[in-house]
Parts: structure tokens; sequence; C-alpha cells
């Protein structure tokens, strides 16, 4: 008599560990996205379009997006040259300056938003040598682009960081062998293995960036039309009651993120390919 044996998943306990999975992002994010979609929904379309399409609405999505955007590219740029330096160089401090990479992480974005803006206003101590040069920090774009990059960093760093430790230095030094010079070194070897990870961190800066909101208030000054992003006027609305409107232009910030992350992703996937 033939003995049936019971198929054995390779994880035990799937079907618990997959139910609880599922109503832990149920409750932490599919439940709260539907229900900005379905407030948003009591809107007319008329309505809705009033609410995002609104000159303080399209200033402040300029400014959100842009800013954070701006801010990821400087990341990817810096935060390749730090990871790079502490992959490949001996230094004193080395491991001081490791730890300060991961300092945004654990720094709250207000106390990071309250020192940028006594640093750069025209009082600060470094603000009051550019206010005579004609240059303003604070209370300006420029000041959220430079917070934004603050809290971005680690993201670029952390993710191409184990990418440059996995690639040997042997292969450089085989390159220099057959006759490559360090720039043909960098682009045919190092860089396309340090790619994907590198499209990841920027993705990653720059979806920190775009929902920053409590380091950005204190540099941003807060001006409608100039220095007011669109997480701050979501508030305001949720000030004035007006929770419609605030999911409306949630909404919008996240269909715009969603498709920005899933281009972001796809050319990595092209990349890897390659």
């Amino acid at each position: 008599m033939a003995i049936l044996l019971k198929k054995r998943n390779v994880l035990p306990g799937f079907a618990l560990s997959l139910g609880y999975t599922l109503l832990y992002m149920s409750l932490l994010v599919l439940i709260p996205l539907a229900g900005t979609f379905l407030k948003t929904a009591t809107l007319t379309w008329a309505q809705f379009w009033e609410t995002i399409a609104a000159p303080r609405a399209l200033a402040s999505y300029r400014l959100s997006f842009g800013a954070s955007f701006i801010a990821a590219w400087l990341n990817a740029g810096f935060g390749f040259i730090v990871a790079w330096v502490l992959v490949r160089y001996q230094f004193p401090g080395k491991r001081l300056i490791d730890a300060l990479v991961d300092l945004p992480f654990a720094l709250p974005t207000a106390v990071a938003g309250i020192a940028f803006t006594a640093v750069y206003s025209s009082k600060g101590w470094i603000g009051q040598y550019l206010e005579p040069l004609g240059l303003q920090v604070a209370f300006t774009p420029a000041g959220i682009v430079l917070v934004l990059t603050f809290i971005g960093l680690p993201f670029v760093v952390r993710t191409v960081q184990p990418v440059l430790e996995d690639l040997e230095p042997e292969v450089e030094e085989a390159a220099a062998i057959l006759g490559a010079h360090r720039w043909q070194t960098f682009t045919r070897i190092i860089f396309p293995a340090v790619w994907p990870a590198l499209i990841t961190g920027f993705a990653m800066a720059f979806a920190r960036a775009i929902g920053e909101y409590g380091s950005v208030i204190f540099i941003a000054g807060n001006m409608p039309m100039r220095t007011e992003i669109t997480p701050l006027l979501i508030i305001t609305k949720l000030e004035q009651y007006d929770y419609a409107g605030a999911t409306a232009l949630a909404v919008v910030m996240l269909v715009v993120s969603f498709a920005l992350l899933l281009l972001i992703n796809v050319l990595q996937a092209w990349s890897q390919k390659r």
C-alpha cells in the first residue's frame, strides 16, 4: 500500500505568515490609501480640477518636485563620492564620518530644519557672509534643496556602498595592466556595476524628499507661490477643514510619485539586462 506523503511548503507556516502580512499591509498602507481616494471621490470632477489646478497648487508642485529632483541628483553625485571614499581609502576619522552619514536617519527632521535655518539665515554663522554677496539661502528654494539634500544623502551612500565593497580593486588593476586609463576604467567597469544601485538610491532619496515636511517648513519661509511646498498646502487645507481638497492634493502627489518611481524602476531593470 502506497504511503501518501503530505506535500509541505518550503517555508513552514506560509499561509499564516501571508495572512499576517496582508493584514499588516492593509492596515498601514492599502486602507489609508483607499480612504484618500474615496474621500477625493466626494468631489465632482470640476471641483477636483479646480483644487489641483489652482495657481497656488501648481506653484507648490513645481517647488516640491523640482527641489526633490535637484536634491536627488546632488545626492546621486556626492553620495557616490562619499561611498567611494569610505570604501576605497583608509584615513583617520573614517568611522566617525561613516557614522555621520546615518545622522539624518536619527536626527528629528524639525531639528535639522531649525539648525539649517540658524546657520544659513542672514545672521547665521554662514548666512551672514553670504548675504553681502547677494546670496540668500534661508527662506528661498535654495534652502529647501539644501535641506532635502541633507535628508536624502544616506539613501544613496548606503545603497552604493555595498556594491563598491563587492567590486574588488583587482578588477581595476587588471584594467590598468591591459592599458585602460582611469576614465575608461570608470566608464566601462565601475559605473556599469554601480549604476543599478545608484538609480535605486536616487529613487529612494527622491521619494523621501517629496514627502518631507518637518525640516522644510522652518527654512522655506512658507510664502505662497514662492516657497510653499505641497505637503504644507495639504496641512493648510486640513486646518481649514477642507478634507476633500487636502486628499485631492494628496492623490496628485501619490499618482505622480508612483509614476516617477515606476519609470525609475523600469530604467533600473533595463540597465540590469544590458
